[in-house]
């Protein structure tokens, strides 16, 4: 199974504008045979914080129309899609939330990132489950930012018989989670990892792509470089059903942001 992680500089506050970019990138990975997308966390608004937090029409319902495109492309093209956004709840703070678009348009599933970081603590709802969804027999878990730095994440999907593990983030130039933290996730759960960042400047600070897909070995697959605008895209050695069990993973202590 062909997978993408997407990489673009999301328009601030501009919703409209991100789903059209994002649609494009649909279209654009499904052209070289993906059957699923990824992409980084807040994508239809960029990381802004503040933008989103004064203003509740940032924030996406499950059924907005505003996805119509995202929707129309996934149908057309028979792809799947994680896109990240501020979603509604039921109380009076979104989420960041990755709402997984399916082939034929329909909502496959929704998880709120469990793990919030720094203003995310006063600006938005965590969320308390794991997110899980299943495409050709193959089952995929979600993960955003910073709770990649919690190895319990990937350690539940690894137990839970998920092969490919998405993660949407925003990552810094200066972050070291490529190095350190994806990877490592990889090798010591025997899973896919599918890792989505954002290029451009925002309140995370100055983002440079990144995008990249890591092997169950640890090995990197598929890049999408720096800054640029674009996708990694690798073919994945799956099987539908139960997964082997990989070793047991180590540890790395949840200190870094994202």
């Amino acid at each position: 199974m062909k997978t993408a992680a997407a990489q673009f500089a999301p328009a601030p506050g501009d919703i409209e504008a991100n789903v059209h970019l994002v649609s494009r990138l649909i279209r654009t990975a499904s052209g070289e045979g993906a059957r699923v997308v990824v992409f980084p966390e807040l994508a239809l608004t960029g990381y802004e914080l503040r933008l989103i937090a004064k203003d509740p029409s940032l924030w996406v319902a499950e059924d907005d129309p505003r996805l119509g495109p995202v929707r129309d492309a996934c149908r057309e093209r028979g792809t799947a899609a994680v896109v990240n956004c501020a979603a509604r709840t039921d109380g009076e703070r979104p989420a960041i939330t990755s709402l997984v678009i399916g082939p034929g348009g329909e909502l496959l599933a929704r998880y709120d990132k469990r793990h919030l970081h720094g203003d995310e603590l006063d600006l938005f709802t965590a969320g308390v489950t794991d997110g899980r969804f299943t495409l050709d027999g193959v089952r995929f878990a979600l993960a955003t930012c910073y709770d990649n730095r919690f190895p319990e994440l990937a350690e539940r999907a690894r137990t839970d018989n998920c092969q490919v593990y998405l993660a949407s983030s925003v990552l810094d130039a200066e972050n070291d989670s490529f190095e350190t933290v994806y990877p490592v996730r990889a090798r010591d759960n025997g899973l896919h990892v599918v890792l989505s960042n954002v290029v451009g400047h925002n309140e995370a600070g100055d983002c440079r792509g990144g995008s990249a897909i890591w092997g169950p070995d640890g090995a990197v697959l598929a890049d999408a470089g720096a800054a640029a605008p674009g996708l990694a895209i690798a073919d994945l050695s799956l099987q539908p059903g139960p997964r082997v069990s990989a070793r047991e993973p180590g540890t790395i202590q949840p200190t870094s942001p994202c």
